[in-house]
């Protein structure tokens, strides 16, 4: 298992326009990643990585006393019998109870295999389709310009503002790829921060 610092959602996944407490509980990030690891192992997955926003130590699990973070989104990449998945949620307001929830998903899966309704490859058509690592979003943050996911919606908005000049296709130097970049971006930072967005 590896974890991966700062948060990288898959492209195609949608995100979460608003997120509540989890119906469930678990002791910590320690022990969603545990449950998940085992559900992933039951259902041969290998080469797992869990992305989040939940800082790191040296030996990859996450540190102690640290506050939840603005996206508590997870994301979890594994190797399905040889070819690459992704399970990802943000639903709910704790980045554990989002990976305890990618947890409880798989273990339903494996139910269903279980019980003769299909088998891993029907179960999991809609989540192997991935793209190359190197075309992986960047975090709506680094986007900006800012060193983390904590800012207002004001701040965000007149940061987005100043930056769609520079990088507007119709300007010196600006592309449409870093404008559409830009954009997303700034959606995903206004839902983060509580914020509409809106030009």
């Amino acid at each position: 298992m590896t974890s991966a610092y700062p948060l990288a959602w898959p492209t195609s996944w949608p995100r979460a326009v608003r997120r509540a407490p989890a119906r469930f509980r678990v002791s910590g990030m320690g022990a969603a990643i545990t449950q998940t690891l085992a559900e992933l192992r039951r259902l041969g997955a290998r080469d797992v990585v869990i992305s989040t926003n939940v800082e790191v130590r040296l030996d990859g699990l996450p540190r102690a006393g640290q506050r939840i973070p603005p996206d508590p989104g997870v994301a979890v990449y594994f190797n399905l019998r040889g070819r690459p998945a992704v399970l990802a949620c943000d639903a709910w307001d704790r980045p554990e109870h989002n990976l305890l929830a990618i947890a409880r998903h798989v273990e339903a899966m494996r139910g269903q295999i279980r019980w003769g309704v299909g088998t891993v490859e029907q179960a999991f058509t809609g989540y192997l389709a991935l793209p190359p690592a190197s075309t992986a979003e960047r975090p709506w943050w680094v986007v900006m310009g800012f060193d983390d996911a904590g800012q207002t919606p004001e701040v965000v908005r007149e940061c987005y503002r100043l930056l769609a000049l520079e990088r507007h296709p119709d300007r010196p130097g600006g592309t449409a790829e870093a404008f559409a970049e830009l954009g997303r971006a700034y959606r995903e930072g206004m839902r983060a921060c509580g914020g509409e967005a809106r030009p």
